[in-house]
């Protein structure tokens, strides 16, 4: 299974909460899934000037469900709609095999 650990600022928390509405089943149509999902209050250390306020995994069976899931027609119109007005700024902080 691969997994990346992401951080995000969200902006817009309905608009993205209707992005997770609507990418979810795409999501799991590649086989992918959320592990931990937490909404941040407080930042005590980071590595990049970004503010972040949400940190979660998602994973896939591979990489290259990963990347047939980020190149996918449909996600890729559901990020357009969604994603790209409620997200100021994504930080991966790791990417593994587990």
């Amino acid at each position: 299974m691969y997994e990346m650990l992401m951080a995000m600022n969200i902006t817009d928390d309905e608009k993205y909460t209707a992005y997770r509405a609507a990418m979810t089943p795409v999501l799991h149509a590649h086989g992918g899934s959320f592990g931990y999902d937490f909404k941040v209050s407080e930042v005590l250390i980071s590595e990049t000037p970004e503010p972040v306020n949400r940190v979660f995994t998602i994973r896939f069976p591979d990489t290259a469900a990963k990347d047939a899931f980020f190149s996918n027609a449909d996600y890729l119109q559901i990020k357009a709609e969604y994603f790209n007005v409620s997200v100021s700024a994504v930080t991966m902080i790791a990417d593994y095999q587990k």
